[in-house]
């Protein structure tokens, strides 16, 4: 499930790319497959562990172009090891209503995304996600789970205080957003109720079938309950020259 839009964020050949929290790794494949250089990053081992495998079994399938390269690395989001304006593109989904010290990972984030750089940040968006915390104390109290609720306004704010330009927005997944209104409603941990197997037997359908009626659906449904809001950002140009890539998006 791909929130981010590459043709915002367009990645290729000659891209180095950081996915910054990148949990299970689904914005790191689809990186890999377009052939940028990819650096999947987290501070969960057990996800790193299942990405660097999927990495290796993307290479063994020729699934990314020869010459691009994937690793996984171990840290933490305000204290990344990488050196200043190492990446060209950066992703950061759904990491910033995790942490309490968001602006000092959006810092992070601006030093490591090399002058004229883009990057795109997504967090849940405001109004399916006050549903969910009125739903279910559970959904936000639970052990790393999300601690704020932003609107896009705030967000923005935020990110352009640290220094980016801030870029096109749009909203994705609303067809998610009532499958977490059904668990918040009858416990974010009962996988087995009807209404949550039903639903989510319909999501994995659409993501795997991708039919006309749904994609359409969820188009226009997306400005009002879409799941994720998507903020694309530029580093100002300037300092260290820019490397080759796959172009301008933002």
């Amino acid at each position: 499930m791909i929130t981010v839009d590459f043709t915002l964020l367009p990645v290729g050949p000659g891209d180095r790319v950081l996915d910054l929290g990148c949990g299970g790794g689904r914005h790191a494949f689809e990186i890999y497959r377009r052939g940028a250089d990819i650096v999947a990053f987290d501070q969960n081992e057990n996800d790193l562990a299942d990405v660097a495998a999927m990495f290796a079994a993307m290479r063994a399938e020729g699934e990314a172009p020869a010459g691009a390269e994937a690793d996984t690395v171990k840290g933490d989001a305000l204290d990344m090891p990488f050196d200043d304006a190492s990446f060209d593109r950066i992703v950061a989904a759904e990491i910033f209503e995790h942490l309490p010290h968001d602006t000092a990972a959006m810092a992070e984030l601006y030093r490591v995304l090399r002058p004229g750089g883009i990057a795109a940040v997504t967090v849940p968006s405001w109004l399916p996600e006050r549903v969910c915390w009125a739903l279910s104390e559970d959904y936000h109290t639970v052990e790393g789970g999300h601690i704020r609720i932003y609107t896009r306004a705030e967000l923005e704010a935020k990110l352009k205080a640290t220094g980016f330009q801030i870029g096109p927005h749009h909203h994705a997944h609303a067809l998610h957003s009532p499958y977490w209104w059904i668990k918040c409603a009858v416990g974010t941990g009962n996988d087995t109720h009807p209404l949550v197997a039903a639903y989510h037997r319909m999501l994995v359908w659409d993501i795997l079938k991708a039919p006309r009626l749904t994609r359409i659906t969820e188009r226009v449904l997306n400005p009002v309950i879409g799941k994720s809001v998507v903020v694309y950002l530029r580093k100002p140009p300037g300092g260290p020259a820019a490397g080759t890539g796959a172009g301008d998006g933002v």
